[in-house]
This record gives C-alpha cells, sequence and structure tokens, in this order.
C-alpha cells in the first residue's frame, strides 16, 4: 500500500493524513469547491477538486472518487466517517475497481447497516435484544398497534440510519402520527431509505460502546467500553473511557456479546458495537457501527494504540499482533466535540467565518480539528469544528485540563457550543458521573443562556472582571456595576487581571483563586465569560451613577409579528396557508440544515398574513418566514 485516498474532509481526513505520513504511505485528499482551503488539502501530498458543494455532487458521488483514485495511482482508500463510509456499494465499488477498501466488507457493512438484518443477526449470535418490530412498519396502523402492546414510550428508527437521524421518540397516541411522517421523510433525505421500525423505548439509559478491531484470520479483540451517553439530538457530545458507570463485571458481559457478534458476521478492520445499559445494568443491543468512530481518540488514548494505523495494517492483511490478556487501560480519557451551534435555540446548527479561532497548545490535550482562522464552516456539512480530548491518570484531573482547556479557545464569527460545555462539564451530576441519555434534554435550562445558574458569587466574580478591565488603576474609586436587571452599588475592585491575547482572553487572581475568561467590549458594554457563564454588563464610576438612573434605554426587543429563519439551510415544509390562525408551538415550517430537520414552530398564537418564502427555497440566517397580522 504506497498512496491512499482519504475519502472526506476536515478533521477525519487531517487525522488520517498525520498516520498514513507516519507510516510512509502518501496521502490523496478531496476537496468540494467551498473546501478548497481547509487544512486537509494542504496536508496531504496531492489534492483534487470532487465538486460542487452539496453532498451529493462531491463527497458522496462514489464514480467520481473512485475515478481520481484510479487516475492519481492511489492503491487504497480510507472513507474516514460520515458521507460514504458505511455504504456497501462503495466499499464494493472499491474493490470492484482494483483498489483495497480500509474497512470491513461490502457484505459486512450491508448486512450490519440494515438496522432490522442487524438486529436478526445479533440475535441469532446470542446478543440480548431490545423488544421491537423485526420487520420494517408498512403503515401508521402497525406502529399503534406496537405501542398498545407495548406501551410508550416508543422509538421509531430508520433501518438503513445512524447518527440520530429518521429516529423519533414517541410518548402518547397524538404524536405518533407526525413521528411516523417525520422519522420517514428525514431517513429517506438522509440515506434514501424511507424505512422505518420501532421499538420499546428504554427510558434514562446510558449509551455504551465496545471498540473491537478484527483481522483477517479470524482473530479479534475488545478495547473497553466507551461511555457516550451525553447526548442532544440524540447525537453524542461528550465521550469518555472508562465508563464511570460500567464495573468489570459488566464491562466483561458487553465485551463478550461485541466480539460474539464481530465473529458472527466475519467481521475485519476497527468496528464499534453499540449498546443501551438501564439503570439497573440491564444491557441491550443498539447497532454496530462498521467504520470508524468519532470518538475513537479517547479509546486511544487509555489504550495507547493508533486505531487508523490498525484499520491500515489490517486491510494489508496483517495479523493482529495484539493480546486481549495486555490490554488494559491506563488512566481516563475524555473527549468533547465542539460545534458550531446554537444550544439556546435548540442546538441549531450554526454557519459561518472563523474570524478568530485560537486554540491553545497543551500537553494535557489533544485537539483534533479541521479549521484554521479564517476558514468558513459551511452550511453543507456537519457543524462539528473540532474534538478535545484529555487524558490524565484519574477522572477528575481529565475533567480539570478539559475544563481549563475550552476554557482558553478564543472562537469569534459564529456561535459555537463552548460555553455550554464548559458549564456541563462542571455540573455535580457530569463531575460524579451520574449521568444518562437524556440529561442533557433535562438540564437544559440550567445549562443554556440567560436561564443558566448564576449565584450571587458568580456575579461578584463577573464585578470584579469588569471593574478590574475597565479601571485597573483605580483601586480606591467605586464603582456601579450592571448586569440586566442586577444593580451592585458602591463596588470596589479587588482583583488583579493579567491579559493572555489582545485584550480578549486574561487571567483573574481574586481571593486567591485564578480564573480564566473571555472579553468581548461593544458600545460601552463588557461581555465577560467565566466558568462557562456570559455576563453582558456595565461598569460606571459611582459618582455618575444618580444621573444615569434618568438616562431611558431603546427597547431593542424584536418584532413578534415576524417569524425567521433561526439559521441558513433549505424549506422543505410548510405545513400553513395565509389567513390560518395557528396556536403556540404549532409547525410554521421545517427546515433542512447541515443533514437535520429542524421544525420552526409558532412562539404565540396568531394569524398568519404572508408567507414570505416557498419549498426548496434556501434560506439565509434571519431571513423573514412568515408575517402574522
Amino acid at each position: 500500500m504506497q498512496k491512499i485516498l482519504i475519502a472526506n474532509r476536515g478533521e477525519i481526513a487531517c487525522r488520517i493524513i498525520r498516520t498514513a505520513k507516519s507510516m510512509g504511505i502518501k496521502t490523496v485528499a478531496i476537496y468540494s469547491q467551498v473546501d478548497h482551503l481547509l487544512p486537509h488539502v494542504d496536508m496531504a501530498d496531492e489534492a483534487y477538486c470532487i465538486g460542487n458543494a452539496p453532498s451529493r455532487e462531491s463527497y458522496l458521488n462514489i464514480d467520481k472518487i473512485i475515478g481520481i483514485a484510479k487516475d492519481c495511482g492511489a492503491d487504497a482508500i480510507h472513507p474516514g466517517y460520515g458521507f460514504l463510509s458505511e455504504k456497501a456499494d462503495f466499499a464494493k465499488a472499491v474493490t470492484g475497481a482494483g483498489l483495497i477498501f480500509i474497512g470491513p466488507s461490502a457484505d459486512v457493512i450491508h448486512c450490519m447497516g440494515d438496522k432490522l438484518e442487524a438486529k436478526a443477526l445479533a440475535k441469532s449470535a446470542n446478543v440480548t435484544l431490545v423488544p421491537g418490530s423485526t420487520s420494517a412498519l408498512s403503515n401508521i396502523a402497525e406502529a399503534r398497534e406496537f405501542a398498545r402492546q407495548h406501551g410508550y414510550p416508543v422509538l421509531l428508527k430508520a433501518a438503513a440510519g445512524g447518527g440520530g437521524k429518521g429516529m423519533r421518540v414517541v410518548t402518547n397516541d397524538l404524536g405518533l402520527q407526525e413521528g411516523f411522517e417525520r422519522a420517514r421523510s428525514e431517513a429517506l433525505s438522509a440515506f434514501g431509505d424511507e424505512r422505518v421500525f420501532i421499538e420499546k423505548y428504554i427510558e434514562t439509559p446510558r449509551h455504551i460502546e465496545i471498540q473491537i478491531l478484527a483481522d483477517q484470520h479470524g482473530n479479534v479483540i475488545h478495547l473497553g467500553e466507551r461511555d457516550c451517553s451525553l447526548q442532544r439530538r440524540h447525537q453524542k457530545v461528550v465521550e469518555e473511557s472508562p465508563s464511570p458507570f460500567v464495573s468489570p463485571t459488566l464491562r466483561q458481559e458487553i465485551a463478550h456479546q461485541a466480539v460474539a457478534l464481530a465473529k458472527k458476521v466475519g467481521y475485519t478492520s476497527a468496528g464499534t458495537v453499540e449498546f443501551i445499559v438501564s439503570p439497573t445494568g440491564e444491557f441491550y443491543f443498539l447497532e454496530m457501527n462498521t467504520r470508524l468512530q468519532v470518538e475513537h481518540p479517547v479509546t486511544e488514548a487509555v489504550y495507547g494504540l493508533d486505531l487508523v494505523e490498525w484499520m491500515i495494517r489490517i486491510a494489508r492483511g496483517e495479523k493482529l499482533t495484539l493480546k486481549q490478556a495486555d490490554m488494559q487501560p491506563s488512566g481516563h480519557a475524555i473527549e468533547v466535540r465542539l460545534y458550531a451551534e446554537d444550544p439556546s435555540a435548540g442546538f441549531l446548527p450554526s454557519a459561518g467565518k472563523l474570524i478568530q479561532f485560537r486554540p491553545p497548545h497543551s500537553p494535557a490535550i489533544r485537539f483534533d480539528c479541521g479549521f484554521t482562522e479564517g476558514d468558513q464552516v459551511s452550511i453543507y456539512y456537519d457543524p462539528m469544528i473540532a474534538k478535545v480530548i484529555a487524558h490524565a491518570p484519574t477522572r477528575p484531573q481529565a475533567l480539570t485540563n478539559i475544563i481549563q482547556y475550552l476554557d482558553e479557545i478564543l472562537i469569534k464569527g459564529l456561535v459555537s457550543n463552548q460555553d455550554f460545555l464548559i458549564r456541563l462539564l462542571r455540573t455535580a451530576d457530569v463531575q460524579d458521573g451520574n449521568y444518562h441519555t437524556h440529561y442533557i434534554q433535562e438540564q437544559l435550562g440550567h445549562l443554556v443562556g440567560e436561564t443558566a445558574t448564576v449565584t450571587p458569587d458568580d456575579l461578584t466574580l463577573f464585578a470584579q472582571a469588569a471593574m478590574a478591565i475597565q479601571a485597573p488603576s483605580l483601586s480606591e474609586q467605586k464603582f456601579v456595576v450592571i448586569m440586566g436587571k442586577t444593580i451592585l452599588n458602591d463596588q470596589r475592585c479587588d482583583a488583579s487581571l493579567t491579559w493572555l491575547y489582545q485584550k480578549q482572553l486574561f487571567t483573574l487572581l481574586y481571593q486567591e483563586q485564578q480564573f480564566i475568561g473571555r472579553h468581548h467590549y461593544h458600545n460601552g458594554i463588557h461581555e465577560i465569560t467565566i466558568n462557562g457563564l456570559t455576563q453582558s454588563m456595565r461598569v460606571i464610576d459611582s459618582r455618575h451613577w444618580p444621573s444615569m438612573q434618568h438616562l431611558k434605554f431603546k427597547n431593542t426587543s424584536s418584532d413578534n409579528k415576524i417569524v425567521k429563519a433561526p439559521m441558513p439551510g433549505t424549506i422543505i415544509a410548510l405545513p400553513i396557508f395565509v389567513g390560518q390562525t395557528v396556536k403556540k408551538d404549532e409547525p410554521l415550517a421545517i427546515i433542512e440544515a447541515m443533514k437535520m430537520e429542524n421544525v420552526l414552530k409558532a412562539s404565540q398564537e396568531g394569524t398568519i398574513s404572508e408567507i414570505c418564502v416557498k419549498s426548496g427555497d434556501s434560506l439565509v440566517r434571519d431571513q423573514v418566514i412568515v408575517r402574522f397580522a
């Protein structure tokens, strides 16, 4: 194997290129027209434009990818994750063209990619299954009958799906019809296959997955588990290994079933078997991912292995030299996914230019990223910016290191989940390892935006930071600090502040504790972020405060007669008409953005006077969609 084409983009393409180069293998990158400036293009030995921005015209174009591989003399293709990585037709086309596919066989990808066929195979391997249908639902009546027999809640899932797409949790008869239609529509859009099936929904489970490695000579080992229970919209945002929930006995039982399934299907390469585990320890097969997982670095950290290297070695026909008895985890690893998304708006994907993007360098952190400052996060692809991975001797130290690193990242130009991640990791439950797959949704009000918990001590700390920024040399002066409706009178600055980067990143020493913060100043307002919390505030000399109280400030509240697009995307449905009276939370539009369908609902009751878009229209952020009378 002399030259590998990476059929992917961004972070994972960079990741694969690094390992291939360390093995002396030349690399070939592909890129869409909007990705021509991304780092993976420069990192590779060769790079070729694959087409226009939409995935179907670029990263999903099998014929074009294989044509480039043949023309440039590549002898193997690594699919990364997402895009074509779990498409059996792609693996078959690669091998049919005389190239090596770095992954499992097309037959295995096909049978495990079809969730119904995968369930049947898992059952034959004595893997525990959750109660559910054994075939695709033909109509809504079949779904209602299952729900009647097994009770709510139930889960509708795409037969060809994964990654949270084509998945709907339904809690009553009323929501079953819409859930069925939305799951089928999203499945068809994401996978070209509208088949869905139904399962009993296991409430408050852990999401535990087992990493496996299998060669072409019948050898299979596992590399422990990853706990991926912290999720939003059925997609992972935090992963860790080992799991703080899994006991040695439970680990052995789950891993035994994962290895049994891999042997049953004749698996080769790196793969992951996913399970859901109830609070009392009962576990059920969820799915098998026949590819490299996004979260593979946490396993690499605790086991000291390079999974991409082993995928390449296995694809070359090498035998596994790793022995199961020698596979013992060392320390603890935690990964978070830094997304361009707005947690305060239901985690709607964001897009835009990374005007400033300054991740610090730390020996305690692995930072896997496919962007640099000035790059554009496109609306056409997954909104992940980077992965941050901490590895330390203990879980508390890994948490401390990753929180500190997140605090120090500078991101300007788009909305991200940076502060949300910090707040999440600081919660007592996450610190104690006491969480489940619904934890984020349940705690959202305490984690997001203005409703995030702010204590009196937090307010004092923010006030000290603002005063230290505005008047560091006037420690004897008294100030009034205004934060929303909170007014702190007669405040003295008792903190010292040191700038780390151009008055945007600072350290604050207050009451013998050091804090890291970020700062933005505009029109007299300090916007300060500390510990994942953000406050906007004014600092006023106490001598001027009496006269300032008589000033009237402009009301900046938005027009509640207009509904705007919360993100760029495409209108795929408008279930409304002019003159219709809609109630609060009634659907107004369905917007497809970054491979997900998002339902835009009415914030209040009203009568529609104008619909400003039509199905199929492309949207920019804040574009007017509907006007109310």
